[in-house]
């Protein structure tokens, strides 16, 4: 038997498993923020067009200004709005000289003046009240809402004074806690419909989700 050229045949390594690769995180899409009619009438179907026109018309633009630019912030904001005018249908206080009295004389409220109760009942869409807040937004704003505060019903001046509310009231921080209460409390001096504020809420959550 020749063994001329015989070798020992290696056995072939085996293969190495190839590398897991490393995971990598899965970006968390952005939610979907755009105020539009078609959203805000979901929100508050029995909402008027020219209402909810101008809000979705200058949203964006003024909620950059005042950072109201998150999901919680949006939806805070909105559903306060909803609220404060009646799901959208008026941009003034409805009860007449026998609710406005209640305003007659309020120190707290800047109301000094015979007749300031009527004259700055609840305006706009968080419903501004008392002459020394008509004072103070107008000045913000450059309007005269002091002199001439129906200008508080012009639905463009309307979603100004709320952005600039907001703003002032620094209610970003409590939007962002998720705390209705304590946005309802800023926005309305109190708790009053704070059910339906949180009801609104939870339907903004759904549509801005």
């Amino acid at each position: 038997m020749s063994t001329k050229g015989s070798r020992s045949r290696k056995k072939p390594a085996a293969p190495v498993p190839a590398e897991e690769a490393p995971a990598q995180d899965v970006p968390v899409a952005e939610p979907d923020l755009a105020v539009t009619v078609a959203r805000l009438a979901r929100l508050a179907p029995v909402g008027k067009a020219e209402i909810m026109a101008n809000i979705a018309l200058h949203f964006e633009r003024l909620a950059v200004q005042a950072d109201v630019t998150t999901r919680l912030r949006v939806c805070h904001f909105l559903a306060q709005a909803a609220h404060e005018t009646d799901r959208f249908r008026t941009l003034e206080e409805q009860g007449g000289l026998a609710q406005f009295a209640r305003y007659e004389g309020r120190a707290d409220l800047g109301n000094t003046e015979p007749g300031d109760g009527e004259r700055y009942h609840g305006r706009g869409v968080f419903q501004l009240t008392g002459r020394a807040n008509y004072r103070r937004y107008g000045r913000m704003l450059n309007v005269d809402l002091e002199g001439r505060p129906e200008l508080a019903l012009d639905p463009r001046i309307s979603i100004q004074i709320a952005f600039a509310y907001w703003r002032d009231r620094n209610l970003n921080a409590p939007a962002d806690r998720d705390d209705a209460a304590r946005v309802t409390q800023l926005i309305n001096g109190g708790g009053n419909g704070l059910a339906d504020r949180r009801q609104l809420l939870a339907t903004a959550k759904g549509i801005w989700g």
